[in-house]
């Protein structure tokens, strides 16, 4: 599963910011701002991956065991999807 095109995310004072660019404007009408964590789950989903190789990438990143990464990552996806934001 891959984040689609058209977005792209900016930091700005220590926040990471996603916005819609192009036509994806027309699409979605808002701005997403990410913790740290959510960043990086953001860039390791700009590839076309699965959740268990985003679950390997975030333990080789971060301090944390692989169900909590899962965890994590599975709600990340879920919101993504939610919110018509990823290609499976």
């Amino acid at each position: 599963m891959k984040i689609k095109d058209g977005f792209a995310k900016r930091e700005i004072a220590g926040s990471y910011i996603v916005v819609p660019v192009g036509n994806t404007i027309m699409d979605f009408n808002g701005m997403i701002t990410l913790n740290e964590s959510g960043s990086f789950f953001w860039d390791c989903f700009k590839k076309d991956i699965t959740v268990d190789e985003a679950v390997e990438m975030v333990t080789e990143e971060y301090d944390v065991d692989r169900q909590t990464a899962k965890n994590d990552i599975e709600n990340f996806v879920k919101l993504l999807k939610s919110n018509n934001l990823i290609d499976e």
